[in-house]
């Protein structure tokens, strides 16, 4: 075996500093700069788009055929959609998620003239006054509201606390580290796999491995609303990995320990040659993994394929418990998904076909269609009478 060792308190110190920085989709400036700063202080040069999508390229044998880490700095969130004449805010959501998570949900309004803290009720929130009809609200958007604690009782005061239409709302993550490994926090999603990415990298610029090719290590910033890699992913880039996070719920197979290897999600089947290869390494150095089929589910992998990037794209993913709500990670998976990381970035390019972006038949990959040999064994049994 020759995975390399995962500095694991490194990267949990990276995923609480991570959480603690707020980054909707269109709020992320911040953490932007936050990973920059860490990706120097590795060493790196990163380059930014005008937006803040991050790439930082390891050097490695030879440009073309290069592969790519992307992980997305963004989070889910929402915004402030109208301000209602009793001075609270009804809200839109940035990302897909569901209000039944955002009730009771601490948050951070982001207006022109600075921060409000608030929380977000539904409309009937005091027991003493509803009774049942507290229980018996529908759930969505249309029934929260955005209470801010500020002297705010109508649109005139909202109006005068410098509070629009628009204003990004960032929920509390409320992060807990336990001592048995679980992880506990809102938008683990997908700052679970930047730190990942982040150590990932320590551990192969500390260890000073050679590279076969070029490795371009993005963040991206708008994946929640399905935008992600759409504009990061350069000509020289023939592979991708995705790592994002993996749903165990009952009928998937993903677990919060080892590795979830995604064959497909709701955009298709991913690349068939790269998600064996990543399979062959959990099996050649010893890392626990499953495999899994998403259905309700899209990455970064899914937007650069849509914007028409030529890549063969992956994703492997940390297992986790109610995604987009109180999310529950392991830190088994973090480190299993950062071992195969540097693994795959690692190991020797196959396909070497992939340095040219077309070319013609000669060298190119042919996928397995003979018949299985238990088959073989069942079709020349004798016939029964």
């Amino acid at each position: 075996m020759s995975r390399l060792k995962i500095d694991v308190s490194y990267l949990v110190e990276q995923l609480k500093a991570l959480l603690a920085i707020d980054s909707p989709t269109g709020y992320t400036d911040t953490i932007v700069r936050h990973v920059t700063t860490e990706l120097e202080r590795l060493g790196l040069e990163p380059e930014l788009t005008r937006r803040g999508a991050i790439r930082a390229v390891v050097p490695g044998g030879r440009r073309e055929g290069a592969r790519a880490i992307i992980t997305h700095l963004d989070t889910l969130g929402a915004q402030v959609k109208y301000l209602k004449d009793n001075g609270r805010f009804e809200l839109i959501p940035i990302g897909h998620w569901s209000a039944r998570f955002a009730e009771g949900g601490r948050a951070t309004l982001y207006t022109e003239k600075g921060t409000y803290r608030g929380t977000i009720l539904p409309l009937k929130a005091s027991g003493h006054t509803f009774n049942d009809d507290v229980d018996t609200m529908p759930i969505g958007w249309d029934y929260v509201e955005l209470r801010v604690d500020a002297m705010c009782w109508d649109r005139a005061d909202a109006h005068n606390l410098g509070i629009d239409v628009g204003d990004f709302v960032a929920i509390d993550p409320q992060p807990e580290f336990l001592e048995n490994g679980f992880i506990v926090s809102r938008h683990l999603d997908d700052k679970a796999g930047v730190a990942i990415a982040l150590a990932a990298l320590e551990s192969l610029l500390s260890n000073e491995v050679t590279l076969p090719v070029d490795t371009h290590w993005l963040f991206t910033i708008a994946e929640e609303v399905g935008v992600g890699a759409a504009s990061i992913v350069t000509p020289e880039i023939a592979s991708m990995v995705t790592i994002d996070n993996g749903t165990t719920a009952p009928g998937q197979n993903s677990t919060e320990f080892g590795v979830t290897i995604a064959m497909a999600d709701q955009a298709g089947p991913f690349d068939y040659h790269l998600t064996k290869k990543l399979v062959e390494l959990c099996r050649e150095e010893d890392i626990r993994y499953q495999k899994d089929v998403f259905r309700y589910y899209r990455s970064d992998s899914a937007s650069a394929i849509e914007a028409g990037h030529d890549v063969r794209t992956a994703l492997i993913a940390f297992g986790i418990d109610a995604s987009h709500g109180y999310e529950r990670i392991h830190v088994h998976a973090l480190r299993s998904v950062a071992e195969l990381a540097t693994a795959y970035v690692a190991s020797p390019m196959e396909i070497e076909r992939d340095v040219e972006e077309v070319s013609d038949i000669e060298g190119f990959t042919e996928q397995p269609t003979n018949e299985a040999e238990m088959a073989r064994r069942a079709n020349n049994l004798p016939k029964q009478d």
